[in-house]
């Protein structure tokens, strides 16, 4: 074999040899592009959840059992969550015994994820901006977090209640 040849044997082994580890790399990148976007479902499934859940309750302890026609007959806003004797899950009644509420979800294969949620009374024209005084609309925000995650999973329910007169 002559110089030539040896030289260009050797481009094509180092040429491979970049190709396997470009390869390789690649490989495990998209594995953790695989691994992200598992939690994130699994993230976005568990707020999903507990927005269900939550809607599923009446608006506030006081439309428990009636009808309410004034927003100052509703919960004020520094007693949203959890009444005395409340506790999750089992007496958990209405929309807002979600303020403050905190759990940890941890799945064999899936990773642990941390839920933490507020509730608020909202402007009804501009549901971003929190009000200081009961309104006819809540948002329950929702944040999903998990120290296996690159991100931060967020979202937001506005639960209203209609009267009529």
């Amino acid at each position: 074999m002559n110089t030539g040849q040896t030289f260009i044997t050797l481009g094509a082994l180092a040429l491979l040899v970049t190709m396997l580890l470009t390869m390789h790399k690649n490989f495990g990148m998209n594995n953790e592009v695989v691994i992200q976007s598992k939690l994130g479902v699994t993230a976005v499934s568990l707020a999903e959840s507990l927005v269900e859940e939550a809607s599923g309750k009446a608006f506030d302890r006081a439309t428990d059992d009636n009808a309410v026609s004034a927003t100052s007959s509703l919960t004020a806003s520094s007693s949203l969550g959890l009444e005395t004797g409340e506790f999750f899950p089992d007496s958990v009644n209405d929309f807002d015994d979600y303020n403050n509420y905190n759990q940890t979800v941890s799945f064999n294969k899936g990773g642990t994820f941390n839920i933490n949620c507020k509730v608020n009374y909202v402007n009804p024209t501009n549901p971003e901006v929190v009000q200081s005084t009961p309104t006819w609309h809540k948002r329950l925000s929702i944040t999903v977090t998990s120290n296996d995650m690159l991100d931060t999973i967020r979202a937001a329910y506005i639960f209203s209640y209609f009267y009529y007169r």
